[in-house]
């Protein structure tokens, strides 16, 4: 089998580099043409600084000097919120230190040699069954970044089983984006949205759960479509497999411990202490298993510290698109423009006919999403305004929220502002262009039932 690197392909990262460079500059732009301007926002029962929508808004003078602007992907690790940055390039540092020292002793050819004899004339199932596992993550926990050290693993067994990257892809990233936009019990959005608007945390859950069985339906298909595209025949390949003590020793232990760091995620969507932590505990569960297991597949320290530092390295430039693209939101709140965008938008919503309004604010929440990855951060942002919108109009508290959901997780997974995707792309050595090729009809046929979704949702009364 080919050695799997886990690094940033040049041409990959040139084409990205370029993509989101001409984003920072149109962001740059809009602000010569945007005013400047702010909501007043105050402290919420739980003390929460949030948009105050009782409270005016009103224009102020506000600009980012074109110097600050260009040194704005460094300046974001000073900013407000830099903590959850730096996490993730942290975290980032450590998966691909850790996946280079697996690679190279030989455990996750071990891992794919014993998964491709037990499911070798199952491949569907199996297929099926990761997807449904990924989705179940992002929906029922809320887990996204957290998500990033399995998709690798993912991506090979699919090669292995006669697919290719791109189906790899979706069976986790595509699958955990989805997962996530459907927010059964999502504690991140639907959690935090839900609290904001004085809702019971996690109510209005059946008709989330419907949402979830179309949507995971709807992707077994398509890739189950793609996948029938590129299979190769694997019947007549031959798998030799010979058990290892050694190897099963380190196979038991890294699955074994990474599977206490993805039992803490589940119980963080149980323990709201755990919320704010997960991705530092995925992190510190992969670091040990990944180093448990290296040493018990009888690497020595010396080769484990240099092939861990090896594959740190050739993380490096996925950072600097992740800065990069956390630059954009950068640059907005600087220039004190992000209010006034979501003025104009609340503007044109007062304007519009009672059954478009459910899709103009998953609209306002797809474009949101563009220059705020966060979920939990636009939730803040934009639960405070787009709630009173929807009860002017006799929508339902509880609709609204799943449009929230909705334009914030689907997205997440087609935007090169996620630093997720960058860096799950990046790892499989795939190309944005290519990805954006091949997902934009899923992510416009998920757009047509999302959006059907919501106005059967006004029909019913949900």
């Amino acid at each position: 089998m080919q050695k799997t690197k886990q690094n940033i392909s040049t041409v990959s990262f040139i084409r990205a580099l370029i993509v989101i460079f001409t984003l920072m500059a149109f962001t740059y732009g809009l602000t010569f043409v945007i005013p400047s301007g702010e909501y007043v926002r105050s402290v919420d029962a739980l003390g929460n600084l949030v948009i105050d929508p009782s409270l005016s808004f009103t224009f102020v003078d506000g600009h980012i000097s074109f110097f600050n602007w260009l040194l704005s992907p460094l300046l974001v690790l000073f900013s407000e919120g830099s903590f959850s940055i730096i996490a993730v390039i942290l975290f980032l540092l450590i998966i691909g230190g850790i996946f280079n020292c697996l690679d190279v002793c030989g455990l996750m050819r071990y891992m794919l040699d014993s998964i491709t004899i037990k499911f070798q004339n199952k491949r569907y199932l199996l297929l099926a069954m990761i997807t449904l596992f990924f989705m179940a993550l992002g929906s029922l926990v809320g887990s996204f970044e957290e998500c990033v050290p399995l998709v690798p693993i993912v991506v090979m067994i699919a090669i292995r089983f006669g697919w290719d990257k791109i189906t790899g892809l979706g069976m986790s990233l595509l699958a955990v984006g989805c997962g996530f936009a459907c927010g059964v019990c999502n504690p991140f959005t639907v959690g935090v949205a839900q609290q904001l608007a004085n809702l019971p945390m996690f109510s209005g859950m059946g008709y989330r759960l419907f949402a979830f069985v179309i949507i995971y339906l709807v992707l077994l298909l398509f890739l189950y479509s793609h996948s029938k595209k590129v299979e190769q025949n694997i019947q007549n390949v031959s798998f030799s497999f010979k058990p290892e003590k050694h190897m099963q020793k380190a196979l038991y232990a890294f699955t074994s411990i990474l599977c206490i760091g993805i039992l803490c995620v589940i119980l963080s969507a149980f323990i709201p202490a755990l919320q704010d932590i997960t991705m530092i505990i995925v992190a510190i569960t992969f670091l040990v298993a990944g180093l448990t297991a290296t040493i018990l597949a009888k690497m020595s320290n010396k080769d484990i510290l240099h092939h861990f530092t090896s594959g740190v390295i050739n993380m490096l430039p996925a950072i600097l698109m992740i800065l990069m693209a956390n630059s954009i939101k950068y640059t907005l709140i600087e220039a004190q423009i992000l209010d006034t965008l979501l003025y104009y938008a609340m503007q044109i919503a007062n304007t519009l006919p009672k059954y478009t309004i459910i899709l103009f604010i998953y609209l306002i929440v797809l474009i949101m999403n563009f220059f705020i990855p966060s979920g939990s951060a636009k939730a803040f942002l934009l639960i405070p305004l787009i709630v009173p919108v929807a009860q002017v109009f006799g929508i339902s508290t509880q609709l609204c929220i799943m449009a929230f959901a909705f334009g914030d997780g689907f997205s997440k997974i087609f935007y090169p502002t996620n630093p997720v995707l960058l860096i799950s792309l990046g790892v499989a050595e795939l190309d944005y262009f290519s990805w954006i090729k091949w997902s934009w009809k899923f992510q416009l046929l998920n757009i047509l039932i999302t959006s059907g979704l919501l106005l059967l949702g006004m029909v019913i009364g949900y």
